[in-house]
């Protein structure tokens, strides 16, 4: 059995399914973070994506806000903000307003990818001109300067406070699907979340870089990590698969340029893959677990028994909103969480 105490948690990418739209798709992430807090999930994120018709979630403090603004418990962040995407300062203010507004509930996962393709990204800050820096330690100084007022003497920004920040720093998170962000959330003394469901083949270097490397702080005193997992957890073998078959069609889309709205399993079914997108998207799928409660519980016991990591956290993208649901459901009672009612 897998250890009962590792905690489950949610990544929500708010998914647009054919057929729905962007606002049916925020009102469904309203309404999940409502189950999983009941169903005892620890946290619940929203990824920051731009660009992409099948994704809603673009401006996570937004959607964290209503989010807040209906749970009680549920730990809610951005899995993640990516920072260069952002002012510092600008991310510090939003941060620190939602963790004074709803205090210890609050994370900030922070990443260093644009979470789109170049123009975007270019769109996003104003011009092509910062896509090629690579000024991503200086953001992060900047900003837990901002939330500590640790900015050095003689930084240009050392006599702003940033309000509300100062004072009501969330729990600050690094993301990664590589050794880069596993070596700087080990030297900041962070927790470390990594990107499994699409960067496995860096699974193990990645986390015995952190582990290696981690220097306790005032935050955190030993390593600590989630790893992000893709899950499709059906009533059967065969449903999950026939639930799971439209992720591989719509990152096929996105690898040829073409992002699309989230499609029904019936478009995916009557898909034909040539043999050389079978094998990108049997490489995009490998790590993932789809199956149903028995196989689900047994992978990521195995995962978690391998990886020795504290938290998993799961992502699942389906059409239909009730049947994402569901899933969180039967995965919730195979691993026996503590549901509330």
């Amino acid at each position: 059995m897998a250890d009962p105490y590792v905690p489950l948690s949610v990544l929500d990418l708010a998914p647009v399914g054919r057929g729905s739209s962007p606002a049916e798709a925020l009102r469904n992430s309203i309404d999940l973070v409502q189950r999983v807090e009941r169903l005892g999930y620890r946290r619940h994120w929203v990824a920051e994506h731009h660009n992409m018709p099948g994704i809603a979630s673009s401006s996570p403090p937004v959607l964290l806000a209503h989010l807040a603004s209906v749970t009680d418990t549920i730990r809610l962040g951005s899995g993640g903000l990516m920072l260069p995407n952002h002012a510092a300062l600008a991310v510090a203010e939003q941060f620190g307003m939602l963790e004074a507004l709803h205090p210890g509930r609050i994370d900030l996962g922070i990443g260093r990818a644009p979470g789109t393709d170049p123009v975007t990204a270019s769109a996003l800050r104003r011009g092509p001109g910062m896509l090629g820096a690579d000024d991503f330690p200086e953001q992060l100084t900047e900003l837990l300067g901002f939330f500590d007022g640790s900015l050095p003497e003689g930084h240009p920004y050392q006599h702003i406070t940033a309000v509300p920040a100062r004072g009501y720093r969330p729990a600050v998170w690094m993301l990664g699907s590589s050794t880069y962000g596993a070596h700087a959330a080990a030297v900041l003394g962070m927790p470390y979340s990594f990107a499994y469901h699409f960067a496995p083949a860096m699974l193990d270097d990645a986390l015995a870089a952190y582990r290696r490397s981690f220097r306790p702080s005032p935050q955190l005193d030993a390593p600590f990590v989630m790893l992000g997992v893709s899950v499709v957890c059906g009533g059967s073998d065969g449903h999950a698969r026939w639930l799971a078959a439209p992720g591989a069609l719509a990152f096929l889309r996105l690898r040829q340029g073409r992002p699309d709205v989230y499609p029904t399993p019936e478009e995916a079914a009557g898909y034909r893959f040539t043999p050389f997108e079978r094998q990108q998207v049997d490489e995009w799928t490998r790590s993932h677990v789809v199956g149903g409660p028995d196989s689900v519980r047994d992978r990521l016991e195995s995962l978690v028994e391998r990886t020795g990591v504290d938290e998993l956290m799961v992502t699942t993208m389906v059409h239909a909103h009730a049947e994402r649901v569901a899933s969180y459901e039967r995965l919730a009672g195979v691993f026996a969480l503590s549901a509330t009612h």
